[in-house]
């Protein structure tokens, strides 16, 4: 599967990068690693990565914040490496923007699984731009090329995975959808993505729109069923 910029791995643990580049390089995979978050906006800047693998637990500024980071800068696809069990950290990850997490200690061959399920997504989304500039639902334009949504002329910038479940609600307006069919619009059909995810993202969405006061209510929660984005 071709990338074009790297796999940055980002963690202390220098037996584990060491261990993750040399898989992916079996599968032809460019990487490239920091041991610290406190270079990672200078060199995502400067290498373009296709994927940021980023572990939570680093001494000094921790994963999380790092995150917060590259989210006020860059849609670069970020999967967190969390301790098994830390529920917290995945849902405040979530909430700030990662496509996806895995726990410690993890094989490599699902690592590998998930790079790759990323970058379909990336593909997918990238295939279908020609398809249509922009989804418009509501008064809310969704800029496909750009990946933003426009509000009353302003750009709020979205994550890959909340662009995608956005494009999602918009593209059936008026219409419940289910989370299972939230989750296989948004995720590979046989990515077996955490339960709340869908829950998360819909929170970050609702909190993007709340200072808009005509579209604070756009995503309606639908007892039962899931999710509805509320059309004119």
């Amino acid at each position: 599967m071709k990338n074009n910029g790297p796999i940055l791995i980002i963690d202390d643990d220098s037996k584990l990068r060491d261990l993750v580049v040399e898989y992916l390089e079996e599968y032809d995979f460019a990487t490239a690693t920091l041991p610290s978050g406190a270079k990672a906006v200078e060199t995502i800047r400067s290498l373009h990565p296709s994927v940021i693998v980023l572990d939570v637990m680093m001494p000094g500024k921790d994963g999380l914040e790092v995150l917060r980071d590259i989210r006020a800068e860059f849609a670069t696809p970020v999967i967190m490496l969390t301790a098994k069990g830390e529920d917290m950290d995945r849902i405040v990850g979530l909430e700030l923007g990662a496509d996806d997490y895995m726990g410690k200690p993890f094989n490599p061959r699902e690592l590998l699984a998930r790079i790759k399920a990323v970058l379909r997504r990336v593909a997918n989304n990238n295939g279908r731009k020609a398809e249509a500039t922009a989804v418009r639902a509501g008064g809310l334009i969704l800029n496909l090329s750009r990946q933003v949504l426009v509000i009353d002329h302003d750009e709020i910038e979205l994550s890959p995975t909340e662009f995608r479940l956005l494009k999602s609600l918009m593209t059936h307006a008026d219409r419940a959808l289910t989370r299972d069919e939230l989750m296989d619009m948004v995720w590979d059909k046989n990515f077996a993505a955490y339960d709340r995810s869908i829950d998360v993202h819909i929170s970050k969405l609702r909190s993007q729109l709340k200072p808009y006061p005509a579209h604070a209510k756009r995503i309606r929660t639908v007892w039962g069923t899931g999710y509805m984005f509320v059309g004119e």
